[in-house]
C-alpha cells in the first residue's frame, strides 16, 4: 500500500506538509489541491481568510495576506511574519532514558585538569589576521614532517581569522574575540597549543596568560622570531616539545555525561523540523538524562518560539536571561535598519519555509524536551549540564565557534538543503532531514533522517540511531566532515563593534 505523500503535525494545524511531489487536483485529508505542491511546503487544509494565524506544530507562523482557499499551496505569496506565539501548551516529558543509557561510556582522552576530550589536536592559533599565513604554513609543515611520527594525535590544526587589530581594545568587539580565542587556547580537544601573534597588534598575546602554562601551552610573535621563515621553524621546534608530551595520550573509557554537544541546523527545509531536529533533541534528552550537556543556540533562529524554552526553563533567572537576549537582538537588528524575518534564506523558501517563526518552531526542536538550565553569552564556558542556551549569530560559522569556545567538544549539525561544515577541533555530524539529500550528498552526511517521513524509522527510534553515533564518535570515529577534512576554515568568531 502506498503511502499518503503528506503528513499533519499538530491536531491544531490548519495546514498539511507534502512529503513528496503533489500533483493539482490530488486528495489530501479531505481536501483537493488546487496548485502543484513541491515537498516540504505546505497545504490549506480548511479556507483560512486574509489576516488569519496559520498553525504549523500547533503554533501560529504567520498570518496570511490574502484569502486562502481550501487546498491552497501556502507560502511567501500568501503568508508573512506576525509577531504572534500562542500559547506553550504542556510539553511531553523527555524521551525516557535506560539505566543502560545513562551508565555508558566512550573512550576520550582524560586530560590533565580531569576534563574529558574527544580528540586529542595540537592547535596553532593565531591572535591577529597578521599571523595567519604563518600559522598555516606551521600546520601545513607539522602535518608533513612531525605527524607521522605519532599515531596518537590527530593532527595539527590552524586557528586562524581576520581580527586583533584595527579595533579598539576595549568594548563588545574586542571582550568576544579574546573570549572566543581563550576559550579555543584551552579547549579540552586540543592537548596543546601554540599562539602566534605579528607583535605589535592590539590583541597582545600577553592578554591569554600562556607564559608559565606548561609544556602543552606555548605562545611567541614573528617580529620576535625574525620573520616569517625563521617564525616557521622556530615553532618546529616548540612543536616537536609539544608533540613529544602530547603525543603520549591514551583513550580510556569515561561517562557519557561528559560530552558536551553543540547544536546546530544550516540550509533547513520543510522536513528539518519534522525529522532530523526533533530526532537530534531525542538524542539530546537522553545525553542530558545521563548528565552531559547539549548546547541549543542561533538566537535569531529561535525567535518566535523562545516562550517554548522559556516555559521550560528551571528558574525564573534563567527565562529572564533568555528574555533579555532576545530584546536585545530586537534592538540589534533594528539599529541596523533589518528585520529578524530576514532570517529564511532563499534555499530555506526553496525548501518550504516562509516565515521565521515556522523555521524557529522547528529548530527548537533540535533542543528536545529536557529542562533549561541555563544561558550563556556568545563563548562563555559551559558549565552546567543538560539543555542550555547560548547566544549565537543565526550565522552557523560564528555559531558553532562559540559553542567550541565555550567547551563543546562534539557538533550535531542538521541540514535538509546540503550544508557541508566541519568545525575542528570538535567533530562535527551531519544529519539530512531528507532522504534525497543524503543519496546525493553521501559522502558528506552521517546520518539519513528522511527515513522518518517514509515511516521506515520513527523519531525515537532515529535519535536513538545519533545517540549511539554521538557515543562511537566521540570514541574517535570519524565523521565524513573529518574524513573529507573539513574544519580549518570554519573558524569565524562573531564581529562586533567599530573597525578602526
Amino acid at each position: 500500500m502506498d503511502r499518503q505523500p503528506w503528513i499533519i503535525l499538530s491536531a491544531g494545524d490548519n495546514v498539511a506538509v507534502a512529503t513528496a511531489p503533489i500533483a493539482e487536483g490530488s486528495p489530501v485529508a479531505g481536501v483537493t489541491t488546487r496548485q502543484k505542491i513541491d515537498p516540504g511546503h505546505k497545504i490549506a487544509l480548511t479556507d483560512i481568510p486574509l489576516g488569519t494565524p496559520v498553525v504549523k506544530y500547533g503554533q501560529a507562523i504567520g498570518r496570511t495576506t490574502a484569502d486562502v482557499k481550501a487546498g491552497d499551496h501556502v507560502h511567501s505569496h500568501n503568508l508573512h511574519f506576525e509577531n504572534d506565539r500562542l500559547a506553550a501548551t504542556a510539553n511531553s516529558a523527555p524521551e525516557e532514558a535506560s539505566a543502560e543509557d545513562r551508565a555508558r561510556t566512550f573512550m576520550g582522552y582524560r586530560r590533565a585538569d580531569g576534563r574529558a576530550a574527544t580528540r586529542n589536536y595540537i592547535g596553532i592559533i593565531a591572535s591577529v589576521n597578521c599571523s595567519t599565513t604563518v600559522c598555516r604554513a606551521i600546520a601545513d609543515e607539522a602535518n608533513r614532517t612531525i605527524l607521522p611520527h605519532y599515531d596518537g594525535i590527530d593532527g595539527f590544526v590552524p586557528i586562524v581569522h581576520d581580527q586583533g587589530c584595527g579595533m579598539s581594545s576595549t568594548g563588545d568587539g574586542m571582550n568576544v574575540l579574546h573570549r572566543t580565542l581563550a576559550g579555543y587556547t584551552r579547549h579540552v580537544n586540543f592537548g596543546g597549543v601554540l599562539m602566534i601573534g605579528l607583535g605589535c597588534e592590539v590583541n597582545q598575546l600577553t592578554l591569554y596568560g600562556q607564559s608559565g602554562a606548561g609544556a602543552s601551552k606555548r605562545h611567541f610573535n614573528i617580529q620576535d622570531a625574525g620573520g616569517s621563515r625563521r617564525a616557521v621553524e622556530r615553532a618546529m621546534g616548540v612543536l616537536r616539545e609539544i608533540a613529544a608530551d602530547v603525543g603520549r595520550e591514551k583513550r580510556v573509557p569515561m561517562s557519557i555525561g561528559e560530552i558536551i554537544i553543540g547544536l546546530q541546523c544550516g540550509g533547513s527545509d520543510g522536513f528539518s523540523g519534522i525529522t532530523a531536529n526533533p530526532a537530534l533533541g531525542v538524542a539530546a534528552d537522553l545525553l542530558a538524562a545521563a548528565g552531559g550537556t547539549a548546547i541549543l543556540s542561533e538566537t535569531s533562529e529561535i525567535y518566535g518560539a523562545e516562550h517554548l524554552l522559556r516555559s521550560r526553563a528551571v528558574s525564573d533567572d534563567v527565562a529572564k536571561k533568555l528574555d533579555e537576549k532576545i530584546a536585545w537582538w530586537e534592538d540589534y537588528v533594528a539599529l541596523h535598519g533589518a528585520s529578524l524575518d530576514n532570517n529564511p534564506s532563499p534555499g530555506n523558501k526553496r525548501g518550504g519555509l516562509t516565515t521565521i517563526l515556522e523555521k524557529s518552531l522547528g529548530a527548537v526542536a533540535k533542543g528536545g524536551r529536557s529542562p533549561l538550565t541555563a544561558v550563556y553569552g556568545y563563548a562563555e564556558r559551559v558549565t552546567a549540564p543538560g539543555l542550555v542556551f547560548m547566544d549565537t549569530p543565526g550565522y552557523d560559522p560564528v555559531s558553532a565557534t562559540g559553542q567550541v569556545a565555550g567547551g563543546a567538544n562534539m557538533i550535531a549539525f542538521t541540514t535538509g538543503r546540503g550544508s557541508c561544515f566541519g568545525c575542528r577541533p570538535a567533530p562535527s555530524l551531519k544529519l539530512a532531514s531528507n532522504s534525497a539529500l543524503f543519496t546525493s550528498m553521501e559522502e558528506d552526511m552521517d546520518i539519513d533522517c528522511g527515513t522518518i517521513v517514509t515511516g521506515d524509522a520513527t523519531i525515537s527510534g532515529k535519535g536513538r540511531e545519533i545517540f549511539d553515533l554521538i557515543v562511537d564518535t566521540a570514541s574517535g570515529k570519524k565523521t565524513k566532515s573529518e574524513i573529507f577534512g573539513y574544519g580549518d576554515n570554519e573558524f569565524v568568531p562573531w564581529h562586533l563593534g567599530a573597525t578602526l
